[in-house]
């Protein structure tokens, strides 16, 4: 595509770089609207600039993506709901062995959990987490952190629904959930290794720690020392956790004789002093509390009644997204796979659906409606494509060279630009150019676009969502809180994006 006219191609530019500022930078003095308003707004100027039209805005807007993004996000609601997130933190401390120990656990959880609960949700939820084991073992928590970030970051590229920038392309590029997960499995599992090997070797020293100077190793996090969060990505709001039960205690001659009985028995022990100085409890008083009433029995019984029904709701739940996962393994329609799993249990749940509802991230949907038009209107103008043209020759994915030119400039775009934009500008050209080649070269290319542009994030703390999660919600956690700042990530980071990529692209299939 040649260069459209030098309007289009100024005003197109300035749109595009008016959305990219206030992508990168939210809060940028000059305009503090933060992204989602920013996406609007270029998409916007892209309108009144001419660049586009009105329906080719409207066309722009890729309803499958949105509808897939939704329908995880509400899936990922009712998970939490059902305690599967408490689980994996429980699982991160239980019986541990150490620090390193814990650091593999961390990258292992992290990885998998993301990849089937997207990146930001694990690390909204399982932040503080992490934070509670560090402090039980007398460790810093950076190294533990750095280590949920980045599995986190690599572990979601394993799958179309692990990130934003992975739903674009499965969708675009039609390669089904399961030759994707079986494209860049083997990647992932052996980077996730390679990340929590390099984190041991850097901090080896810091996690060196004895046993005897540790503080409670082997404990299992608390549900009350730890906040249950509720997702919402625009926010990162979470509530305090109130989920303590009051249980009735009674001896089985109080469930099992009449009330009347067990009160005139009382009634004689208090009468007769003797017999009450033998069978008084060392407290040297009776708690009227042992006293059981038919309200007791009636609470009891309701008690009883709704632990089976929450027990058979989480069943539920986790039947319906273990269904979503075999029906988008068996090549389904991945946006309505995802959309009917997240109905399925709003109609279980047998509420009001609204409470759930309420904590999408609808500013996230809107933020990709704006960013299509925007980058719809950026290639438009004919720049991307001159680019691409000059750059296609050196970025040939069937040569080792080739694959390594396309990697270095994936991740400086996905540093600079974000990941989804680099994924929308570059998907469509790279797929094409290794089309010319083969069928199977342009899945790979996909693959590899996945790869690189998931991983990327681990670059610098700005390069992802998942980073900036993750930093905000140690900063957040009360009596835990803790600065992750941008050159301890930094200098772990690039050294794990080279090396993990690396490795990663020899593993592509």
């Amino acid at each position: 595509m040649a260069l459209a006219t030098t309007y289009k191609v100024v005003l197109g530019s300035i749109a595009f770089a008016i959305f990219w500022a206030l992508a990168v930078f939210p809060a940028v003095p000059l305009l503090p609207i933060g992204r989602t308003a920013g996406s609007l707004l270029g998409a916007t100027l892209m309108v009144l600039f001419r660049v586009i039209t009105p329906d080719e805005a409207y066309a722009a807007i890729d309803l499958p993506i949105l509808g897939l993004l939704f329908g995880t996000m509400v899936v990922s609601v009712y998970l939490e709901r059902a305690d599967i997130f408490k689980y994996l933190g429980n699982l991160l401390s239980w019986k541990s062995k150490g620090a390193k120990d814990l650091i593999c656990r961390i990258c292992l959880v992290s990885a998998i959990s993301s990849a089937f609960f997207t990146n930001d949700t694990s690390c909204v939820i399982l932040t503080e987490f992490v934070l509670k084991i560090a402090r039980q073992h007398n460790l810093p928590p950076h190294p533990f952190l750095l280590a949920l970030a980045s599995s986190a970051n690599i572990g979601s590229s394993a799958t179309p629904i692990g990130n934003p920038q992975n739903l674009v392309i499965a969708v675009q590029s039609k390669v089904s959930f399961g030759d994707f997960l079986v494209g860049v499995l083997p990647a992932m599992l052996v980077g996730v290794s390679v990340n929590a090997l390099i984190l041991i070797i850097m901090y080896w020293r810091l996690l060196s720690v004895h046993k005897d100077e540790e503080d409670g190793t082997g404990e299992i996090v608390g549900e009350d020392d730890v906040s249950s969060h509720r997702f919402s990505p625009a926010t990162m709001s979470h509530i305090s956790a109130s989920n303590s039960m009051d249980h009735v205690q009674s001896s089985p001659n109080n469930i099992n004789g009449s009330l009347a009985t067990h009160l005139d028995s009382i009634r004689n022990r208090i009468n007769s002093g003797d017999q009450l100085e033998s069978q008084r409890s060392p407290c040297g008083s009776i708690d009227s509390n042992d006293i059981s009433t038919p309200a007791q029995f009636s609470e009891e019984k309701e008690s009883k009644t709704e632990h089976w029904k929450n027990k058979m709701w989480k069943l539920c739940v986790y039947l319906v997204t273990i269904g979503m996962l075999v029906a988008l393994l068996m090549g389904l329609n991945m946006s309505w796979t995802a959309i009917t799993a997240s109905l399925a249990l709003v109609v279980l749940d047998f509420k009001d659906a609204r409470p759930c509802l309420e904590k999408v991230s609808y500013s996230l949907l809107i933020f990709f409606c704006g960013m299509f038009i925007t980058v719809e209107g950026f290639n438009k103008t004919g720049i991307p494509s001159t680019l691409w043209n000059f750059m296609e020759p050196y970025a040939k994915v069937d040569r080792v060279s080739g694959i390594a030119v396309l990697a270095v400039v994936i991740i400086l775009l996905s540093n600079v630009a974000s990941n989804v934009p680099t994924v929308l500008l570059l998907g469509g050209r790279v797929a094409a150019s290794a089309a010319a080649i083969s069928a199977s070269e342009e899945k790979k290319a996909w693959l590899i676009l996945a790869w690189v542009s998931t991983v990327a994030g681990n670059l610098s703390l700005l390069g992802s969502a998942a980073n900036l999660i993750v930093c905000e919600q140690a900063r957040r956690a009360p009596h835990l809180g803790y600065t992750l700042s941008f050159w301890n990530h930094l200098k772990f980071g690039v050294p794990s994006t080279l090396i993990v990529t690396a490795i990663g692209l020899t593993l592509i299939r």
